[in-house]
């Protein structure tokens, strides 16, 4: 099998990319029915490059719909559709659709107890459903893949589609950070009120620095697992793109992602013993501070200059984002507004709610984003943060805690840990690297639950459920007899 790169292997990709190019700039209402039959279609014919295409879509997602809300439904229709087409490849083993792990059974009764708990409190049915909406689709995908007869190149594939999606989105950021957030980036993101902090720091096509640094750290871990099977000028241009997307990574300043980063490498190397990966990861990270972040910060404080005479918000840099990690003024606002007033706050709660807690839609979760919260005033959260807008509890466990209670925790334990077991049973069968990844990648999550709300984050479960899903294929954990 080969794992270069062949442009008729890929047709279907840059088809994609022109017929979205044109779309964006449709009518509403045309977009949403062309573009929505179309995902449909394909989801059915080829379910294979449907999954390809979402891993295009998923990643500028947020881009599309502010350019075009016709794209809103996109992963969604792929999904669905996606899901009826499994259970019609497999309608002669009916058993198989409600055969499931126990870490399925545990995830469907955490949603369960937040749904009831989150309604009991008096959240409304829309912000419960769209909650559990948020927990449950990139699951979806889970179910699928698992169950899909796939093959090595299947996930090669897989691979380089990201790869050329992160390429474009690497270079749009660069472009965004250069032109200090002018270029090729919608007005509302351009016009969107920024801390000094935050402006210092890439968004790109996801629109969020975080999201882009977790997106940018699968994508090292692609290149990782392609690069020593190419041969020739596509070794040389993989590390080359390797080096682009750290460079990109180190401006995104995202400190979670990379403490994240860090455990979970440290973890595969320890688990794997596979030494011979450190240095060129070293290399490459010295790479791309010379020669992706220091020109790309050069360039942005000269466009500083030139353009505002040194007035305007300027470059920012490492030293900046590492100095206002311990500043006074960041760690007031984390006690007033930010992560640690809403760990306080979710414990407060929780000792009132602590059996099913307060339930889905309550406490800085996906729905009370767009719902807000009928605690909120009992207990003096306000409802815009220091941002100017509701932001998430930045931390799963919390958010875990306060709205589903001990019954919740327990359930959503048993979730994780029966992950994990299912890796780490698996670790001495015929390709041991991969469940010490999984192990690897389990621990690097549970890290990033931390700092964010993970599992509410499209763009990495995404990722996360297919990876396992190809994980589960491989092993056939759910008995399908393909034929």
């Amino acid at each position: 099998m080969s794992y270069n790169f062949s442009l008729h292997n890929y047709w279907f990709y840059f088809i994609a990319i022109l017929v979205i190019s044109v779309a964006v700039f449709l009518p509403t209402t045309i977009t949403l029915v062309v573009i929505s039959a179309l995902a449909a279609i394909l989801a059915w014919v080829r379910p294979k490059e449907a999954l390809l295409l979402m891993a295009l879509y998923i990643p500028i997602r947020t881009f599309l719909v502010e350019m075009n809300s016709g794209f809103t439904l996109t992963g969604d229709i792929l999904t669905f559709v996606l899901v009826l087409k499994v259970l019609w490849d497999t309608k002669g083993e009916v058993k198989s659709w409600f055969r499931f792990h126990p870490f399925e059974l545990a995830f469907f009764a955490f949603l369960i107890v937040g749904a009831v708990s989150g309604v009991i409190t008096g959240a409304s049915i829309t912000a419960v459903i769209f909650q559990i909406r948020t927990y449950l689709i990139m699951y979806l995908l889970y179910y699928v893949v698992s169950r899909m007869n796939l093959k090595p190149e299947d996930f090669v594939r897989f691979a380089w589609v990201n790869i050329l999606t992160a390429t474009v989105i690497c270079l749009q950021g660069i472009i965004e950070k250069v032109s200090l957030r002018t270029w090729l980036i919608p007005q509302t993101w351009s016009e969107a009120p920024l801390s000094l902090t935050n402006f210092m720091r890439i968004y790109g096509l996801p629109n969020n620095p975080n999201t882009l640094a977790i997106y940018l750290s699968i994508t090292v871990l692609l290149v990782l697992f392609i690069l020593p099977k190419v041969v020739g000028a596509q070794k040389k241009v993989l590390y080359v793109l390797l080096v682009l997307f750290l460079g990109v990574n180190i401006l995104t300043f995202s400190r979670g992602t990379f403490i994240a980063l860090v455990i979970g490498f440290a973890f595969y190397l320890i688990l794997t013993k596979h030494w011979k990966v450190i240095k060129p990861m070293i290399l490459a990270t010295i790479a791309a501070y010379l020669l992706v972040y220091l020109p790309v910060t050069f360039g942005t404080e000269y466009v500083n200059n030139v353009l505002t005479d040194g007035t305007g918000k300027g470059a920012g840099g490492l030293a900046d984002r590492l100095q206002d990690t311990f500043d006074e003024e960041t760690r007031k606002k984390l006690i007033e507004t930010g992560r640690v007033f809403y760990i306080k706050k979710g414990f407060e709660i929780f000792l009132d709610h602590p059996v099913i807690g307060t339930g889905f839609a309550t406490f800085g979760d996906s729905a009370t984003l767009s719902y807000g919260s009928p605690i909120y005033k009992d207990y003096d959260i306000p409802d815009a943060s220091y941002y100017g807008f509701n932001i998430y509890t930045d931390n799963q466990y919390i958010g875990v805690i306060t709205e589903t209670g001990a019954v919740g925790v327990v359930l959503f334990a048993i979730f994780l840990l029966g992950m994990l077991w299912i890796f780490w049973k698996r670790r001495k069968e015929d390709d041991p690297r991969f469940s010490y990844f999984m192990v690897a990648l389990w621990f690097s999550t549970a890290a990033m639950a931390m700092y964010y709300n993970i599992w509410e984050l499209k763009l990495f479960t995404f990722f996360y459920f297919v990876v396992f899903g190809v994980y589960a294929s491989k092993y056939n954990l759910y008995k399908i007899n393909h034929k």
